[in-house]
């Protein structure tokens, strides 16, 4: 069985995340989402058991796609979950710099046993990011095209509790 890791802080799960994870499981037996804690960033929108909620239930229907959290350096997380490939989306030549960077560090950590796997998004995502989707919602713009309807409407539910 050929399992991979995708991780990321999916705050929010975008339509672009969703499309490398459906590409992901057409390409492997198992896709492995982590969400990410990343105690150097700022606390995002949704709280980590929040992100888990909303993405376990985006693939509750999905059998080889499983969700779980971690926190520290995805190539161990990859290596504790006998992934053989991290998957990264790619939106730009920017991403690709980074990328780059990244996959080189990971296979030196992981003494070549993890390699990274760059996929890309669909033309209609390659310029949707968590960041940009709060962005619109904060300026009360529909964001419908970017996340899933269950995203937008736990994202609403989300903006209204922060206003109060």
């Amino acid at each position: 069985m050929t399992k991979v890791l995708y991780p990321g802080s999916f705050d929010p799960m975008t339509k672009g995340h969703m499309n490398i994870v459906e590409q992901a499981s057409d390409l492997f037996d198992e896709v492995i989402i982590a969400v990410m804690q990343n105690p150097l960033k700022k606390s995002g929108l949704f709280t980590l058991e929040e992100r888990m909620e909303i993405i376990k239930e985006l693939y509750q229907r999905m059998n080889n796609v499983r969700v779980i959290s971690a926190s520290g350096a995805a190539v161990d997380v990859a290596l504790l979950n006998e992934c053989k490939a991290i998957i990264r989306g790619l939106r730009s030549l920017s991403d690709y710099d980074y990328e780059v960077q990244l996959q080189q560090m990971n296979k030196e950590i992981s003494d070549n046993k993890v390699n990274t796997i760059c996929l890309f998004a669909d033309k209609e995502y390659q310029f949707v990011s968590s960041s940009m989707v709060k962005e619109v919602l904060n300026l009360d713009k529909d964001i419908s095209r970017y996340v899933d309807p269950i995203v937008r409407e736990r994202m609403l539910v989300k903006k209204r509790s922060l206003i109060r």
